[in-house]
């Protein structure tokens, strides 16, 4: 997973300056919390997390196999080479 370092906020950061903090996830539709180093929340906006709450509902109400298809799809790079989305 890539983050920007522009959408990165502390722990601290964050009980500090929420407002602040919830413009930068509003900017970049998220940003990653992090406490003592290591990545501990996400903030999403609200239009990211309507997004990303339309595709779970879509992914539930798919068969089995059609989910298999769907992350078949997303892994496979150009050219058919496959690439991890883990």
């Amino acid at each position: 997973m890539n983050i920007l370092t522009k959408a990165i906020a502390s722990n601290s950061e964050m009980i500090k300056n929420y407002k602040a903090c919830r413009e930068k996830a509003e900017d970049f539709g998220k940003i990653f919390v992090f406490k003592n180093n290591q990545p501990d929340a996400v903030l999403f906006s609200i239009t990211e997390y309507e997004r990303l709450s339309t595709i779970i509902e879509y992914l539930e109400s798919l068969e089995e196999e059609d989910i298999t298809r769907v992350i078949e799809s997303l892994v496979k790079g150009e050219n058919g080479k496959r690439h991890s989305i883990v």
